[in-house]
């Protein structure tokens, strides 16, 4: 079983005055996240769907199956970048690579993944190869402040990355300075709906159960913080899609798997299956209350998007 840090172990956090990002260094926040993250697959197969895909998922029709609503997730994504097929793609925070391997199927891309997780990275790797694309996918482990990435990418995509690192602005001015110009960014993140919101819920303990508890380091601020720290990196704002409604049918049905399949999960990890539903649970029960999902669209460029047409 993979244990989690107790509060009494657990590195202190501060936030700074300036813009609300957590004072705490990169390396300590990818050691903390890394215990959720390297979790062993089969827990992570055991409530999500086939591909392992671990955001929110656009339900297009009432009856859409949650694989079926991935897979439209997968193609927002591609739309809101503007892929036509055979860019270089960055995907900052790969996870188990669904977003990284369908580019590379659907769209031609050639994909640099990057995870803090060794097993994640390790699972990647194997899945590529089984699907004849090794050649096309590059996958670094580690911390993306700490690494060489190159470039520059034709896009960017961080799904439910920025949350982890502390310093959002250094990361998203590196994002910016990888990319072509005109070059795309797609992130989308949880945050709370409001400031005021923000102050009162952050330290509450079914917060804390999601952010420390579950996660090691995540820093859920609103998203108002996020297009501030974007804007600062240098990027246009292109686009916001609030994607809320959509994360709460997705997490019911993460719940509703996770119950369903608590033996598998204990199995893979003995102690997780009662943590992992009160987080999913906690999770769901400030949608538009508390807590709102967006996704933004920006570009590398101060004169704003490209024009079309």
């Amino acid at each position: 079983m993979t244990t989690h840090a107790t509060e009494d172990t657990r590195p202190a956090v501060v936030h700074t005055a300036r813009d609300g990002n957590l004072a705490l260094a990169p390396g300590e926040a990818r050691r903390a996240t890394n215990e959720h993250y390297e979790l062993p697959p089969e827990v992570f197969r055991a409530f999500l769907d086939e591909r392992i895909k671990y955001s929110s998922a656009p339900y297009r029709t009432p009856n859409a199956t949650l694989e079926e609503a991935q897979t439209a997730k997968l193609h927002f994504v591609a739309e809101r970048l503007g892929l036509r097929g055979g860019e270089c793609l960055l995907d900052i925070g790969c996870g188990w690579g669904s977003l990284t391997l369908f580019m590379v199927q659907e769209y031609d891309c050639e994909v640099t993944g990057v995870t803090p997780s060794a097993p994640q990275a390790q699972y990647i790797r194997d899945k590529a190869a089984q699907l004849g694309v090794a050649g096309r996918v590059d996958i670094r482990i580690g911390s993306y402040t700490d690494l060489a990435i190159g470039g520059p990418y034709d896009a960017a995509t961080m799904l439910g990355s920025i949350i982890h690192m502390p310093d959002r602005v250094a990361v998203l001015r590196k994002v910016y300075d990888s990319l072509h110009r005109q070059g795309r960014l797609y992130l989308s993140e949880s945050c709370f709906r409001s400031d005021a919101v923000y102050q009162e819920f952050a330290a509450r303990p079914g917060t804390r159960h999601v952010t420390e508890t579950i996660f090691g380091f995540a820093d859920m601020v609103p998203f108002s913080h996020i297009i501030q720290s974007t804007e600062s990196a240098g990027f246009s704002l292109a686009g916001l899609d609030d994607l809320t409604a959509h994360y709460h049918r997705t997490i019911e049905e993460w719940e509703r798997r996770a119950e369903a399949n608590s033996d598998r999960v204990e199995a893979a990890a003995p102690g997780m299956a009662e943590p992992l539903i009160q987080y999913l649970r906690v999770a769901n029960a400030g949608w538009g209350y508390t807590s709102k999902h967006f996704a933004l669209t920006a570009t590398k460029s101060r004169l704003g998007p490209k024009a079309v047409g």
